[in-house]
């Protein structure tokens, strides 16, 4: 976790065993959107280092499955539903060794991936826009239908057109900062629930 120690959510991260500040975003953006359900399969693109699939594990339960994909190695974690994978979601074999690790559809899947960041704003909006993207188009391929998509990205010129697109595939697309975000930052979060069964 890359952040000051001063920070509270960092603490309350390291005090409560998650691995990322983060997660307590998604608990806010499930509590507020119900994303994930108990039972439910759960894909998260980018998941290093994994607060997310900490999250995700606990409401789905027992019953549920979650996968972790990202291009870094990710340690290992005790919940046995949680599974994961090494591999660049950019690329196409990657998304076909996730299709084939899918036991069915996923009923939701998320993704706060994020860019190595340059320092260079115009260049690191436009890289998290594109890795964004590359979830987005991953995620309509392995949802199910009326299935849920929660993607993060970096406020730029182009962020409209990018949420455009999310509507034309999901019934529901609201944009949100949840309170763990950081002061300063510019990314938001897109709450993109069902999926048109003619999306592909």
């Amino acid at each position: 976790m890359n952040y000051h120690p001063k920070d509270a959510f960092f603490r309350r991260a390291k005090k409560e065993g998650y691995r990322s500040r983060a997660a307590y975003k998604l608990i806010e953006l499930n509590r507020r959107f119900q994303l994930i359900r108990r039972g439910d399969l759960i894909v998260d693109l980018g998941a290093a280092p994994g607060g997310w699939l900490q999250i995700a594990s606990q409401l789905t339960g027992k019953t549920g499955k979650v996968f972790g994909i990202d291009l870094q190695p990710i340690e290992p974690f005790r919940e046995k539903n949680i599974h994961l994978m090494q591999g660049n979601i950019e690329s196409e074999e990657t998304v076909k060794r996730i299709q084939e690790l899918l036991v069915s559809d996923a009923d939701c899947v998320l993704s706060d991936i994020s860019p190595k960041l340059t320092g260079i704003h115009y260049a690191d909006v436009s890289r998290s826009l594109e890795l964004a993207l590359s979830a987005f188009r991953v995620a309509i391929r392995i949802l199910k239908p009326e299935g849920n998509f929660l993607v993060k990205t970096f406020v730029g010129e182009e962020t409209k057109a990018f949420e455009s697109e999310l509507k034309k595939s999901f019934r529901s697309v609201q944009a949100t900062r949840p309170e763990a975000t950081r002061k300063g930052s510019s990314e938001i979060y897109f709450c993109a629930k069902g999926l048109r069964k003619l999306a592909s």
